[in-house]
């Protein structure tokens, strides 16, 4: 035999089977070639020490390692030559050197150096959930759990492309040709292995990365706004009493339904202090005056939050804290004072206020007790978000911050369920890796990190339609974490009930329809009816050719747009906040609708779309109630709703240089776009969110 542990250069996509004995390595490797019509390398020690026990019942000892190597890689090279675009190795040199160490305490140099080198595209881990099978030259089925985490840990640490395969040998086979398709995608678009196996660990289907980098080539198309939605034009605008009618009778429809909140709260409140955290990254307090700070940078946030600083609801707290660590504070000069002050505030060792959620931070000084925005939360839950008794909240987080959320709601949830007579089911999601970016450069290249790992970013907000989706509830109020307010709890309560009861009046009568039209009681006259109902309710426009269907199709488009999921959104007047607004849209297919449109959505270098944008009346709250349920109760597949041409590229900073990352259409934005919606003018008082920490020193978050 030629002592030679080369492997021969080549093109074909190598696959390495990987694990202990009795994993089934031999069967897949069968099965892959026969699937992609290819050669498998068959297990070299198989036949050598099969023969060896046979001549004279001798096992395997370590003098046999290195011919072994020799002829394993031999095989391999032969089959190599026969192979079609793949090749499947049933074993390979990195399992000769784990064994070698495993059973004899050593390595050839030769055997370990070679193991090193040779080069698959991806290695298969294949799992121990199958049964060990006896055979002559097996070991023991003891400690196989021992043996399969050394075998993983060798992957790891000689840093091989590698993805576990578990299950029956119809399922790996299946998990198996799904990957290597995927493989084979990124190979031909110059996607190394590693950088597959991350985005497959990360559970991202690698069309969904070319859809990405396509978009980044082609850009975002922007919306085409027609014109503002207005009161009465797009904006439903009731009455004093017409919102108490709707609350009334949402609160006599209620019991009917499961009534879930949601509350997306992922992230830390990193941006709420990003004012001060610039402060203490470029001041010295030994060279200039904080008053010279502000003026040199015209920071008046700073100065804003300097002059209010004792109102704040975390005041007391970090001024205790601060008279503990300096017992001469008293006498320090004011600037010393508000610059340990600001420095405490933010100090990782002590308060640490800007990594850790807006959930959990100080925001409300009442008389007895200084409350959260989940105190906030839960009391509102049970005011307007409850039916039988009970009151289903979900919060969508951080891994890493959930022990903070549940440690907060168990300081609370008693104290508000007692007087309320209410049970409050809290629940948690977080956003799924499966709907992060890939970040690339100004010339559309991969970013990697120091360690030559792609750098994913979170796909923003519209990531969290996919949490929704995964709710079970008729009725779901949508509110963001941070817009709550002290006192009005009744004002808050009425105006998310009309707005329920809105929902609730609109989806009976859909579902009026829907039965009629399965029951085949649809005539002439109520086509005209239906029509006017979407028309007046949802504003939607029928297309001018509608008249020219048969009837049987006029029935079937007024199914399709009559069977979707409802969103009745608050609309609060425009006074100057960044964010989406209600506007009339026009797509691709020439069609109206009304939509909730972010500012980077809108192309501003077109006068006339700039001019329309700057004539809205009215801003978006993210103040939504939801029905996710057809009127057979089954719910809606919310994906299918989204507009995927709606995302957005957002450009960040990395070490200095600009780099770019796709975020999905937006929750309430391109992800909602296919609802049929329904804007309502509410008052100002529902909307105070704490956007920076200075938000906090606002009339509707200090006590009265």
């Amino acid at each position: 035999m030629e002592k030679d542990l080369r492997q021969q250069k080549t093109n074909i996509i190598k696959i390495a089977l990987f694990g202990p004995e009795s994993t089934g390595k031999t069967t897949l490797a069968k099965q892959l070639a026969d699937y992609y019509e290819t050669e498998w390398v068959p297990e070299f020690a198989r036949d050598y020490l099969q023969e060896k026990w046979e001549e004279n019942k001798h096992i395997c000892v370590a003098d046999d390692m290195m011919p072994i190597a020799y002829g394993q890689t031999a095989l391999e090279n032969e089959k190599l030559a026969k192979a079609d675009k793949y090749l499947f190795c049933d074993t390979n040199l990195m399992v000769t050197k784990v064994f070698s160490e495993m059973y004899y305490g050593f390595c050839d140099p030769l055997l370990n150096e070679a193991a090193l080198k040779h080069e698959y595209d991806l290695f298969f881990l294949t799992d121990i959930d199958v049964p060990w099978e006896k055979d002559d030259i097996r070991d023991t089925p003891e400690g196989r759990e021992t043996v399969f985490s050394v075998f993983k840990q060798t992957l790891i640490d000689t840093k091989k492309p590698f993805i576990t395969l578990s299950g029956d040998k119809e399922t790996r086979l299946a998990k198996a040709t799904a990957i290597i398709d995927e493989l084979t995608l990124a190979k031909e678009n110059d996607f190394s292995s590693n950088d597959f196996v991350q985005i497959y660990n990360r559970g991202i289907a690698f069309e969904t990365i070319l859809k990405q980098l396509k978009s980044f080539k082609k850009g975002i198309s922007k919306s085409d706004l027609i014109k503002p939605a207005t009161i009465n034009d797009g904006i439903l605008n009731l009455s004093d009493n017409e919102f108490q009618q709707k609350a009334l009778f949402f609160d006599q429809q209620k019991d009917k339904f499961k009534i879930k909140k949601f509350v997306p709260a992922s992230g830390a409140a990193t941006r709420m202090y990003k004012f001060l955290i610039a402060f203490l990254n470029d001041f010295d307090i030994t060279k200039e005056t904080i008053n010279a700070y502000i003026n040199r940078k015209n920071d008046k946030e700073l100065a804003i939050f300097i002059v209010g600083m004792e109102k704040f609801p975390f005041f007391e707290k970090v001024d205790k804290k601060l008279r503990e660590i300096y017992r001469d504070f008293e006498t320090l000069e004011r600037d010393y004072k508000n610059y340990y002050f600001i420095k405490l505030l933010l100090s990782a060792d002590y308060f640490n206020s800007a990594n850790k959620p807006k959930a959990v931070l100080p925001f409300h000084q009442y008389d007895t007790h200084i409350a959260n925005p989940i105190e906030e939360h839960l009391n509102e839950c049970v005011h307007y978000a409850s039916s039988k008794n009970v009151s289903h909240l979900h919060f969508t987080v951080s891994e890493i911050h959930q022990y903070l959320f549940e440690k907060a709601v168990d300081e609370i949830k008693e104290k508000i369920e007692k007087p309320s007579g209410i049970k409050i089911d809290i629940g948690y999601s977080y956003q799924s890796k499966s709907t992060d970016s890939i970040t690339i450069d100004s010339k559309n290249k991969l970013v990697k990190d120091k360690n030559d790992n792609l750098i994913f970013r979170p796909g923003g907000h519209g990531a969290l339609i996919e949490n929704l989706n995964n709710l079970d509830a008729d009725v779901i109020f949508i509110k963001n974490i941070d817009n709550v307010i002290q006192n009005h709890i009744d004002q808050i309560t009425l105006y998310k009930k009309a707005l329920a009861g809105v929902l609730v009046e609109m989806q009976q009568k859909v579902f009026e329809y829907l039965k009629l039209i399965d029951q085949e009681k649809i005539q002439e006259d109520n086509i005209e009816e239906i029509l006017l109902f979407l028309e007046k309710r949802f504003s939607v426009e029928m297309t001018a050719d509608f008249n020219k269907f048969t009837f049987k199709n006029k029935i079937n488009k007024l199914k399709e747009l009559l069977d979707k999921p409802i969103r009745v959104c608050g609309m609060v007047k425009n006074e100057g906040e960044p964010g989406g607004g209600p506007f009339w849209v026009m797509n691709k297919k020439g069609i109206k609708s009304l939509q909730i449109v972010e500012t980077s959505q809108v192309d501003l270098e077109d006068k006339k779309q700039e001019k329309i944008l700057a004539e809205a009346t009215h801003f978006n709250p993210v103040d939504l109630v939801c029905g996710i349920k057809n009127y057979k109760n089954e719910k809606f597949d919310l994906l299918q709703y989204v507009d995927q041409e709606t995302g957005f590229i957002v450009e960040k900073s990395i070490d200095g240089k600009s780099v770019k990352n796709y975020e999905l259409p937006g929750l309430w934005n391109g992800s909602m776009a296919n609802w049929l919606t329904v804007f309502v003018a509410v008052p100002l008082i529902t909307f105070n969110p704490v956007k920076t920490v200075n938000d906090l020193l606002k009339a509707a978050h200090q006590p009265q």
